[in-house]
């Protein structure tokens, strides 16, 4: 018998075995597909979370530890004296100086203590423990921070005992930074100016996209690919390298500093992509829909209204949201084409952290607060957003 037939003849005699086999097959590869991709979310939205988690956290816990601690004490190092000696007083035969090492309404605990008078380290003694020091002195700390130093004799320090000790900071989580943020001098006008900046900024470049598009798509014209390919060359080309020319020309006609010369800006360096992106969808139109309107008699300017607008709204709305996105995030362009005189919400938030990034601790809750219009054009669009960029993919779709 032939291995072959050797092969069939297992098959039939264990049937069960192999459909077993095939289902647990299947049934792995659906695991693995759904794992790597739950793994891949993760990992991406992670940082995100860590940055929300941090921007609801106070200022000096942000300084001292990570934000995955934040659902746990936080332990920080102390160091305290007790009072001097014109704080004692006589009790039972025994002269005592009480005190208290936090400040009222402090809510930190102790959670150890140690070193200083009473020798060892900071981690030696508990709350609540009493301690025996060569002198003869008996100390007494407690959780809440309040202690108790007691001697048989009278004590003739002037600056106190110096000990350390450790406390334990509970867990909290606050809106102080969003307020502060908000509250910020300025930050309300700036957003308006980012609003000023942003919408025209998107409208202009894909009202202009798209009569470009449509032309590279169906009108024939002479050296028609080849301007195309100039177009789509021009999106490698980085913006840096046409700031200074731009800010040349814009200084000898007047328009530095002008809500114009921004939008001129950045409708220049959005272009090639909107006429590359729309193209792509443009000419994968039906070309049976076209021709039917030219024998109907309309003209490019009506089919390009009453037929192609209405069915590039996907595509449309893709680029809107690409940039939409990028203007509002930009920083460079604004900073550059129109100053601080009138600043844009990312120059402002900049500005809050100082020269020297003092208040860095800001900018968490600075993000989470930039973020909230993007999100909002972002989540109103996404129905249209993939099939904008993959509808021009197939010839014909």
């Amino acid at each position: 018998m032939s291995t072959a037939q050797q092969a069939s003849t297992q098959v039939q005699a264990y049937p069960q075995v192999a459909v077993s086999r095939s289902r647990w097959s299947k049934w792995g590869g659906w695991l693995f597909v759904r794992g790597t991709l739950a793994l891949i979310c993760l990992i991406w939205t992670l940082p995100t979370f860590g940055l929300f988690i941090s921007s609801l956290r106070p200022k000096d816990a942000l300084a001292t530890s990570g934000w995955w601690t934040a659902l746990v004490p936080s332990i920080t190092a102390e160091r305290a004296r007790t009072a001097s000696a014109e704080a004692q007083q006589e009790i039972d035969g025994r002269y005592v100086i009480t005190g208290n090492v936090f400040a009222e309404g402090d809510n930190r605990l102790v959670d150890n203590f140690g070193g200083g008078f009473l020798g060892g380290d900071i981690s030696d003694y508990v709350p609540g423990q009493a301690v025996e020091t060569a002198e003869g002195f008996t100390f007494l700390l407690n959780a809440d921070g309040s202690y108790e130093l007691s001697s048989p004799e009278p004590f003739e320090t002037t600056t106190g005992y110096r000990f350390f000790f450790e406390a334990a900071t509970p867990p909290r989580l606050t809106l102080d930074n969003y307020i502060e943020v908000i509250n910020s001098q300025g930050i309300g006008q700036s957003f308006l100016n980012t609003l000023t900046v942003v919408v025209p900024s998107t409208v202009i470049p894909i009202a202009i996209a798209a009569f470009a598009s449509y032309a590279f798509a169906w009108m024939k014209f002479p050296g028609r690919q080849t301007l195309f390919i100039i177009v789509v060359a021009l999106i490698v080309v980085p913006l840096q390298m046409s700031l200074i020319p731009l800010l040349r020309i814009y200084s000898s006609v007047g328009i530095v500093g002008t809500y114009p010369g921004i939008w001129l800006a950045h409708t220049g360096f959005g272009l090639p992509l909107a006429i590359f992106l729309l193209r792509s969808y443009i000419g994968g139109l039906p070309r049976e829909l076209i021709e039917s309107a030219n024998i109907d008699g309309a003209s490019h300017f009506q089919i390009f209204v009453r037929l192609i607008v209405p069915l590039s709204i996907p595509a449309l709305a893709s680029f809107a949201i690409f940039q939409f996105l990028w203007v509002w995030n930009d920083m460079l362009v604004a900073l550059v084409f129109l100053g601080q005189q009138q600043p844009v919400l990312t120059v402002q938030l900049a500005a809050l952290t100082g020269s020297r990034g003092d208040n860095w601790e800001i900018l968490t809750a600075a993000a989470f607060v930039s973020i909230i219009v993007p999100l909002l054009v972002f989540f109103s669009l996404q129905r249209y957003f993939v099939r904008g960029l993959l509808a021009g993919s197939i010839k014909g779709g």
